[in-house]
């Protein structure tokens, strides 16, 4: 059986003004995750349409399937990029 942790992952607050602070922390964090979880979703979306050719999105910028791909290729990476900054942001976690 697994010993339990001698020390407590995370340190009490002590004053009102310090838990303020962590509680906006955390709401800006947690709400960061909403916000990539809802674009990735929303792109996974558009690009299964996309794919099966229920929408044309992308035909105002691209003309072709080819440009309209790397249009959205161009979004994912927007995506991806947003996710890891927000990533970067929660996993610092100093408050």
């Amino acid at each position: 059986m697994d010993e339990p942790d001698k020390e407590p992952t995370e340190k009490p607050t002590h004053d009102r003004q310090e838990a303020e602070r962590e509680g906006k922390w955390m709401a800006r964090n947690w709400l960061g995750i909403a916000v990539v979880s809802i674009l990735t979703l929303l792109l996974l979306a558009v690009g299964m349409m996309q794919a099966t050719g229920l929408v044309n999105v992308f035909a105002p910028i691209a003309d072709s399937e080819t440009g309209q791909w790397a249009a959205f290729g161009v979004l994912a990476l927007v995506v991806i990029a947003l996710a890891g900054w927000s990533w970067r942001a929660i996993s610092r976690s100093n408050v």
